[in-house]
């Protein structure tokens, strides 16, 4: 895969994918991308407002693109049911796991999990659950892709405290969610490969790209001189979005494509470079670790892959 780009993505036409935090960043290139390939792409997106703009910015950026909108709040459990619920047809090729947050203050979502785990990791398992028949009726080539980082390696999960009650720490928190991500992957294409389903559920990780998802925990607390900091990053050290989204997309759509594959720029670069199969921390392949997560996801959601009982 070595020199892979977005102008290698086979053709998409008839594949139905949904994306979620597609308004900006890597989920915006991402949706953008499976859009210009042929794929119907649902625009997953908290805020409706920008994901309406996101849609009319990809249909200009990529003419007949098929693109819609629909609303998703992974802070609130109602919301992915609802998204779940009104998904349109029966057919679901791809799910991108995208949108995420990092390092906030410490907060609450509308469930009474902490925000980073609830966002990055209990929303998205939940949606997941609830999308799983459409996913597992689509037959060879579809897939669950979730996206981590490479941040990953600064935290284990902590099932005796998955809230961090014991003591918030941001950066840890999101380290945990990011983890969280993996061992989820992990036991999903356990699970999976014992069904015998097609379905592929693979990870990825951006390296460090330049989008605005650093930046929301110093606007939150109105520091600028942070924002600032943040920015420069951006601008002088991470890469595009563009090149970011690139290990999303081939988790998505390349041709080698395995159970619990987890794609990144090169380990050497960390943050830059064409994607390739990257080094993971050992505790997020445990399947202890991975069962663990999986029956306290359930039991905090409440949602369950029957499809997938063990």
């Amino acid at each position: 895969m070595k020199g892979w780009t977005a102008s290698d993505i086979p053709d998409q036409t008839g594949r139905a994918a949904v994306v979620t935090g597609a308004n900006s960043g890597l989920g915006f290139v991402t949706a953008r991308e499976l859009a210009r390939r042929g794929a119907q792409v649902v625009l997953a997106c908290r805020n409706e407002a920008r994901g309406t703009e996101a849609a009319q910015r990809i249909r200009a950026q990529a003419p007949g693109a098929r693109v819609e909108v629909a609303p998703l709040d992974l802070a609130d459990l109602t919301s992915v049911r609802a998204f779940a619920a009104g998904h349109k047809g029966d057919r679901l090729d791809l799910l991108i796991n995208n949108a995420g947050v990092m390092a906030l203050p410490h907060g609450r979502t509308a469930d009474g999990f902490e925000t980073q785990f609830g966002v990055n990791h209990l929303g998205h398992f939940a949606l997941t659950g609830l999308l799983l028949p459409k996913l597992l009726a689509a037959g060879p080539g579809a897939r669950v892709v979730t996206v981590s980082s490479f941040v990953h390696l600064l935290g284990t999960v902590d099932p005796r405290d998955l809230n961090m009650e014991r003591g918030y720490r941001r950066w840890a928190a999101y380290a945990r969610s990011k983890s969280a991500n993996l061992l989820f992957t992990h036991e999903l294409a356990h699970r999976l490969r014992a069904a015998g389903a097609h379905l592929v559920a693979a990870a990825a990780h951006p390296g460090y790209a330049a989008t605005n998802l650093m930046s929301v925990a110093p606007k939150m607390e109105g520091h600028r001189a942070k924002q600032r900091f943040m920015e420069i990053g951006n601008r002088y050290f991470a890469q595009s979005p563009e090149q970011g989204a690139l290990p999303t997309l081939y988790a998505a759509t390349g041709p080698d494509v395995r159970q619990d594959d987890f794609f990144g720029p090169p380990l050497q670069g960390l943050w830059h470079g064409s994607p390739g199969r990257s080094a993971r921390a050992k505790w997020t392949l445990s399947d202890t670790a991975g069962r663990g997560l999986w029956a306290a996801s359930e039991r905090l959601t409440g949602v369950r892959y029957e499809a997938l009982a063990s």
